[in-house]
This record gives C-alpha cells, structure tokens and sequence, in this order.
C-alpha cells in the first residue's frame, strides 16, 4: 500500500493538502446502499469518511447482496464468488464495497491509487473502534481494492 500511496501523492500532492474543515461526509444514496450491513461496518464507514484525505462512496451493490445479485457479479466478472457454491461475505453484511471520487474530476474512481488512499482511512477508523477488518487490496491471489470485510 504504501508504493500505492507515494505514487498517488506524486501525482496529486494537493491531496495532503485538504483540511479538517473541508471533512467528507456520505452521501444519501451510500447511506442506503449500507442497509443491511453489519452495524460494526457502518460504524467503520461513518469514522473513516470523517479521517479521510479523499472523498468516497458506497455503490448501489456495495453492501447488502442477493445470491441473484452476487450471482450476476460473478458472471460479469466483477467477483470470484458465485454467490451459491462459493458465497460472498456480502451476502451475510460482512462486507462492503467502496468507490472513490477522483479529486480531479469529482467523478466516481475505481482507480488503485485512489482507493487505496481510502483503504488507509477505514484500516485507521477500524482499529480506532477495535473492530478486525480486512482489505481486499492486501489479498495475496487477487487484489480487490474496494472490498473491505469483518474478520469474523
């Protein structure tokens, strides 16, 4: 992460440079696409957009899945699980996924650089609640860098 991290703030020093005043906070749409999720999750979201240096959101399939939805992410090969033989920790709400906002554009990024800046504020918001979270940017077979999911 951190060779992530070092060549985002290269290219976008100015992303040190965002005060506390300027603090995100989430939208309406990704308050609603947490429903369903683990309340320890929500907690970890809701403190990490307060610590972060870059603004972030929560998809319409970010949270709360369907086998038919985990079903059709597989098949669009967005996803290793199939949602049936192989679930997803989204099925049981242990899971979210994220999307930053390039600070460039405003647009929605799915870019590594960006999400990784956002992985760094929910490890931080996670371990100042205590909770175990792990993130799919640090997985050793497939990297998944909006994916964050309880430890349990």
């Amino acid at each position: 992460m951190t060779q992530h991290l070092t060549l985002l703030l290269e290219k976008s020093p100015h992303l040190l440079r965002i005060s506390r005043s300027r603090m995100f906070k989430l939208s309406s749409n990704s308050i609603m696409n947490m429903a369903g999720i683990d309340d320890r999750l929500v907690d970890v979201v809701e403190l990490a957009i307060t610590l972060t240096n870059i603004d972030f959101g929560v998809p319409k399939t970010g949270g709360l899945r369907t086998v038919q939805d985990q079903a059709q992410l597989f098949t669009s090969g967005k996803s290793m699980a199939d949602g049936r033989t192989h679930k997803s920790y989204h099925q049981t709400g242990k899971a979210v996924d994220l999307f930053a906002i390039d600070p460039e554009t405003g647009k929605g990024s799915w870019d590594e650089l960006h999400l990784s800046l956002c992985a760094a504020a929910m490890l931080q918001a996670a371990a100042e609640l205590n909770i175990p979270l792990k993130w799919g940017g640090l997985w050793k077979s497939w990297q998944d860098y909006p994916h964050f999911e309880l430890k349990d």
